[in-house]
């Protein structure tokens, strides 16, 4: 039995909508000075595209505010932080500035930065990888990733899950909502336009994850038993076939696009019009689980379909014996996502554990313009997690995982939480 620390964590986060850069740094400062007073552990900043001409000096001004406390963040679109009495906004299209604080005791905490020009191969050894990042896998760390959107990230979390298998990985791709703009990433005070930037902590810390793709299913799981690389040939469909000794289940085999034909016009109306332009395929994780629920699929694109054989082309590698599913997305689809995982999350924690503090990594095609109101997955979060403070901001790709493999995602949110342990 592990003995409860003695010193609690503490994780608090400011968020300012100043639009001068001075003046926001004074205020996100000024509202985290209990934890910047007492010594922090870890810094997490996340800045608006708004204050894009202002990248290069946001490190120097931080710096003297906040001198050597481990810190690492980047630009994006939009940035969630924590605003007035204390609720959580998704600042979008506009200046803003978040700022978190976190005091972790018995928490090794380490920063870095990784070239993308300089990663290992892939059939290198684990230890090619670990030796990269600076941290020995017999610590069990846990990752926080802020990447260049142009690096080569699947190859990273590939050669980073192959490193470090068991250790939970989240974050997302640095984002800009103005053309031209140049992506900035921020380790240690150093402003990087390249590579990745995180942050390991190891220790008295727990890292839970939440990946919501903001899908639902429809139709019924098929395998496949035919298909190379993306393209899937043929899928089997489970059937029962009665007789005087019971049921005795028989495999029929069918292209995809006969099954997807038939699953349209079952539809209603609405889901019809909503299968013209926002239909995904979710493929899933477990080949064990035999009652899939959500979250066990990893959702990909529906790239292209051929009515000469009736094959479909899936942006994603299937192997042969996989299960999909098809899968519709919108506004609905994401709220029921995420309230579902937000459920399971809150209903499976330990008793006792409480978190400390959240992290929100979100598509740039989600917030107002998915939902028509805004702060709506912040606000979602809140009612299930009440009073955990929550910063993020809005990605060019989502990072997290999905089963035991760490993906790169679109069109989701995904949640890091963090609880002493």
């Amino acid at each position: 039995m592990v003995e409860p620390a003695t010193i609690p964590m503490q994780w608090i986060n400011a968020l300012s909508t100043r639009p001068s850069l001075e003046a926001a740094i004074d205020d996100v400062i000024r509202q985290t000075a209990s934890v910047g007073q007492a010594g922090a552990d870890l810094a997490i900043v996340f800045i608006s595209s708004a204050f894009a001409s202002e990248y290069s000096r946001l490190m120097l001004l931080l710096q003297e505010r906040l001198p050597e406390v481990p810190m690492v963040g980047c630009c994006g679109g939009g940035v969630i932080g924590m605003g007035w009495q204390e609720h959580a906004e998704e600042i979008e299209g506009k200046p803003a500035l978040s700022l978190t604080l976190a005091i972790l005791p018995e928490v090794s905490v380490q920063a870095f930065h990784l070239d993308a020009d300089r990663l290992p191969d892939l059939d290198s050894a684990p230890t090619a990888w670990s030796d990269l990042v600076g941290i020995d896998p017999a610590q069990k760390p846990q990752f926080i990733l802020l990447a260049d959107p142009s690096g080569h990230v699947n190859d990273l979390l590939q050669g980073l899950d192959f490193a470090y298998p068991n250790a939970p990985k989240v974050g997302g791709l640095a984002s800009t909502t103005f053309p031209g703009n140049i992506s900035s990433l921020f380790c240690n005070y150093e402003t990087y336009h390249d590579g990745v930037v995180g942050v390991a902590l190891s220790g008295r810390v727990v890292l839970d994850t939440i990946v919501a793709q903001g899908c639902r299913p429809i139709g019924d799981p098929y395998r496949v038993v035919e298909g190379e690389r993306n393209i899937v040939l043929a899928l089997e469909e489970p059937t029962l076939r009665s007789s005087s000794y019971g049921g005795t289940r028989v495999s029929q085999k069918r292209t995809p696009l006969e099954i997807l034909q038939e699953l349209i016009q079952d539809l209603d109306e609405d889901d019809r019009q909503l299968a013209q332009h926002s239909l995904f395929v979710g493929i899933a994780q477990s080949e064990f689980k035999q009652t899939l629920e959500q979250g066990d699929f990893l959702i990909r694109n529906l790239i292209g379909v051929d009515p000469r054989v009736g094959a479909i082309a899936i942006g994603d590698r299937i192997r042969l014996g996989q299960r999909i599913q098809f899968h519709l997305r919108d506004a609905r689809a994401s709220m029921d996502d995420l309230a579902a995982l937000l459920t399971r999350h809150r209903s499976q924690m330990p008793e006792g554990a409480r978190p400390v503090g959240a992290l929100m990594f979100a598509c740039l095609g989600r917030g107002e313009g998915l939902y028509g109101a805004p702060n709506f997955d912040s606000k979602l979060f809140s009612q299930y997690l009440a009073h955990v403070p929550l910063s993020g901001f809005f990605c060019n790709g989502e990072i997290g995982p999905v089963g035991s493999t760490t993906f790169l995602h679109g069109y989701t949110s995904v949640f890091g939480i963090v609880r002493q342990l």
